[in-house]
């Protein structure tokens, strides 16, 4: 039976083919579509600067798959390659998966460059897609900059809608900045991913870490093959091809290149139920990333780039670019010398972080109010340890033991981390609340209740609990939903004992860098590219008498994975901008699945969504649900339903939020302004190929919001 759907996806590929080999080739050679099967992830271009750029293939002979591939490169001011300023064969090698990367160097300053790549077979010459680049102004050049930004591409039952848009609105555009996220390392994890649609199959899936079980399970990568497969498979989608194809990519790292809410080599799939450090792990998606991104690496001169010379190097993708007068761009790593989240994930929630003897020391500086309040009978807290009290520590004992094996944990294991969890300081608030519940238990058995431990001469302090944390293992309380003010002076506290080591999130050397880049920068702007959210996400409960539970009523930071989890640090680096008054300051960010333009403390900043993953309304959504409150209660409607509106209140520098929509960032500087248009369409549309639609149907979804960054204040255009 004729199948009209189909016969309409073919008509589609084929217009998506013609407009990749726009560009055409001579008569000596075939078409680059007949060329496609040896560069199946086509061409693209990164890092431009005014003499150089990146130029990047995978080439490979599938007849000959274990072999090198011999490689032509041609690289030209004219698209017809009349005349050549690269003529040259390299080497495609099998050991790096036959990516190769090539420097073009003593280029001309703000140039547009075709290339392609060729290969020779039977007599025969093969061609890759053309691409096109274009190089940075020189330095004392006053011209204006446009670029796009944006972040997190899942491949996984999701289409790339957004980047379709982009090649729509055919931007003249300098580059593209990719802010993390280029993959996610999971083939269908349920808690965000859709398990519809296309997907990824690793070709060794025995060497991956399979997450889950029955018919939710999924893999994650693991080995160097699983980490090339997420790239290989990502760069065969039309649409990402050919904006490769079409624009320079400037490219940092998130989590999702590596594990999710990483730091440095350690994943956080277990929530600390075992040790997650994973060296080798972090080795093979840093090398595969290497190999995929089309990116400079500081000290390679011209020609092929070394990858195992990149990979034997310690990491550094930290990078600036200066485009004329008006740009400086600070390419920062926000991942790979971050310290452990500040609350543990298997942190025991009684434990008392912050002791009467420390809190002693802040507390004369803090309001009156406060003051009353953190001396108050829930800050209470007890030496377990003490002999009287051994009853109740043998009850927490038991407790923990269950809660733990009920985890996942064996029984000897979950004695040792009752052991080491369950001693000395311990808040009255989590204790009690265990005996409470023990008590209904022996109640209902028809023996007596214990009574509580009272909190009259007891010590204050700060638990884990006071900030969130409920359980033994979970990310709730450590990395999402952490009561902000008790976190914020926990923070604060831990950072001067640690002389800022505790939320060192550049790494020494990083900031130093970066501290000296933007002081000595003469350019107009002074761009901050941030993988993760410079802007605040509190959900401001403490004033929302509708909400029944007195113990939410407070105010909650949504997500301290990002730079909220990093107060006193970000603080004193927004200071450190402000007193050496740096020329407009700029943070531009992605990670949270969510559009923003707020000014923190003195410094704008801009959120780009999501291009592909899942919104943040849709993951709250979940979190809401899944820790037990209907659609129908207050808590989903202060957080979910009106998500904008609560997140706007709880951050008044916050003047655009959208949380339920993906897309991109338009960004143009010249010498006074910056001016930012964000394209969105609803998170409703991800799972719906408009590759295969009437392009009218898909610029009917998207919408334009306008803003000018000018002064350091953030207005609607």
């Amino acid at each position: 039976m004729f199948d009209r759907f189909k016969r309409r996806s073919f008509l589609q590929a084929v217009v998506a083919v013609a407009a990749t080999t726009a560009f055409g080739c001579s008569d000596d050679e075939t078409s680059s579509d007949a060329g496609e099967k040896y560069f199946p992830q086509s061409v693209c271009s990164g890092d431009p600067r005014p003499d150089s750029v990146v130029l990047w293939v995978r080439a490979v002979d599938p007849d000959n798959a274990g072999a090198n591939t011999s490689v032509r490169l041609e690289v030209s001011t004219s698209e017809s390659f009349s005349s050549l300023v690269l003529d040259q064969t390299f080497t495609a090698q099998a050991s790096f998966d036959h990516a190769l990367k090539v420097k073009v160097t003593n280029l001309s300053a703000r140039t547009t460059y075709y290339y392609r790549f060729s290969i020779d077979k039977a007599g025969q010459r093969f061609t890759s897609a053309t691409g096109r680049t274009r190089t940075a102004p020189n330095a004392n050049d006053d011209v204006p900059v446009k670029f796009v930004f944006a972040s997190c591409q899942d491949y996984i039952g999701r289409y790339f809608n957004a980047w379709q848009r982009l090649l729509q609105l055919d931007e003249d555009l300098d580059f593209v900045v990719f802010l993390g996220d280029y993959i996610y390392e999971t083939t269908g994890d349920a808690s965000f991913q859709s398990v519809d649609g296309r997907g990824v199959v690793f070709s060794e899936p025995e060497k991956a870490l399979r997450q889950g079980t029955g018919l939710t399970a999924f893999y994650a990568a693991n080995s160097l093959s699983n980490y090339r497969d997420l790239y290989k498979n990502l760069r065969t989608d039309k649409l990402i091809q050919r904006v490769h194809e079409r624009y320079a990519f400037i490219v940092t790292w998130d989590d999702h290149e590596f594990s999710d809410d990483c730091w440095g080599d350690v994943a956080t799939y277990t929530d600390e139920r075992v040790d997650e450090k994973q060296t080798e792990r972090r080795r093979n998606a840093e090398q595969a990333f290497f190999e995929y991104i089309p990116m400079d690496h500081g000290a390679s001169g011209a020609g092929a780039i070394d990858i195992n010379a990149v990979v034997n190097q310690p990491t550094r993708i930290y990078r600036d670019f200066e485009y004329g007068r008006n740009l400086k761009l600070l390419v920062t790593d926000t991942r790979t010398y971050r310290p452990d989240h500040l609350i543990p994930e298997d942190g025991y929630p009684g434990t008392v972080a912050v002791p009467a003897e420390q809190l002693a020391l802040v507390l004369p500086s803090l309001p009156a109010p406060v003051q009353a309040q953190l001396q108050s009978d829930m800050f209470a807290y007890v030496d377990i340890d003490v002999p009287a009290l051994a009853p109740y520590k043998q009850i927490l004992m038991a407790v923990y033991v269950q809660q733990a094996v009920a985890a996942g944990l064996s029984q000897e294991d979950a004695g040792a981390r009752a052991a080491q969890w369950v001693s000395g300081n311990l808040a009255l608030l989590y204790v009690n609340q265990v005996v409470a519940a023990v008590n209904q238990q022996r109640v209902a058995a028809g023996e007596s209740a214990i009574p509580a431990i009272p909190a009259a001469g007891a010590s204050r302090g700060l638990a884990y609990a006071h900030m969130g944390k409920t359980g033994l293992f979970g990310m709730q309380g450590s990395r999402y939903v952490v009561v902000k003010p008790i976190f914020d002076l926990f923070a604060a506290i831990k950072y001067m004992g640690s002389q800022g080591a505790s939320e060192n999130i550049f790494g020494t050397e990083q900031e130093a860098w970066l501290r000296q880049a933007m002081t000595e920068s003469t350019s107009a702007w002074n761009i901050v590219v941030s993988s993760i959210s410079l802007t605040s996400m509190v959900f401001q409960l403490s004033d929302k008498l509708d909400v029944p539970d007195l113990t939410l009523r407070q105010d909650f930071y949504f997500n301290v994975d990002q730079w909220d989890g990093f107060p006193t640090k970000k603080q004193e680096f927004l200071k450190f901008l402000r007193d050496n008054q740096v020329r407009n300051p700029l943070f531009i960010s992605g990670d949270i699945h969510a559009s923003f333009t707020s000014v923190e403390s003195g410094i704008p900043a801009l959120t780009a969504p999501g291009i592909s993953s899942g919104s943040i309304k849709e993951l709250a959504g979940l979190a809401v649900i899944g820790a037990g409150f209907s659609s129908g209660s207050t808590v989903y409607k202060h957080i979910v339903t009106n998500l904008n509106e609560s997140l706007a209140e709880g951050n008044p520098g916050i003047s655009f939020v959208e949380g339920d929509a993906h897309g991109f960032v338009v960004l143009e500087v010249n010498g006074t302004e910056a001016k930012a248009a964000f394209h969105l369409i609803p998170s409703t549309e991800i799972a719906k190929d408009y590759s295969l639609r009437q392009d009218s149907e898909l610029t009917a979804q998207f919408k334009r919001f306008n803003y000018v960054v000018r002064d350091g204040v953030i207005t609607a255009a």
